[in-house]
């Protein structure tokens, strides 16, 4: 997961996303923040991962599907609306498409082969999952407003 985020990141920069959003979502965001946000978003992936990893908990595969299915399955979701929407590439897309959904069914499929996850709690990830995108976008893009327009 951590390592299909860094390619996304790396796309989603050097297409200049950050001024895509500002340009087609009237969003507010900038080459730092995004910088910032994604480092943080990494670090919290990368521990969630490595508790995963170190604990046979139903709460760590949980938090880690819930963290990771926002960063990367409703990521794709997200940058596919805001494709359509803008009728623009939204930066982001191609790695989205092609890594973060097959690496978040993937990564859901472990949980329940190894009965970390039982299908109710891979859904109920993905739902908290959606919540969190949900809220980063609010917040982070449009800092608890709507766009207009």
């Amino acid at each position: 997961m951590p390592a299909v985020y860094l390619f996304h990141i790396v796309e989603e920069y050097g297409a200049g996303f950050p001024a895509w959003m500002t340009l087609h979502m009237q969003a507010d965001m900038n080459d730092v923040g995004f910088l910032r946000n994604n480092a943080l978003f990494m670090t919290i992936l990368v521990l969630l991962c490595l508790w995963a990893t170190c604990s046979r908990t139903r709460l760590s595969a949980l938090l880690l599907l819930a963290w990771g299915s926002g960063q990367l399955f409703w990521n794709f979701i997200f940058h596919l609306v805001t494709t359509v929407i803008a009728d623009s590439y939204s930066p982001g897309l191609v790695t989205a498409a092609l890594l973060y959904q097959p690496v978040s069914l993937a990564v859901a499929g472990l949980a329940i082969r190894d009965h970390r996850l039982n299908l109710p709690d891979t859904l109920l990830a993905f739902t908290i999952g959606a919540g969190l995108m949900l809220f980063v976008i609010w917040t982070g893009l449009w800092h608890f407003t709507l766009p207009v327009g």
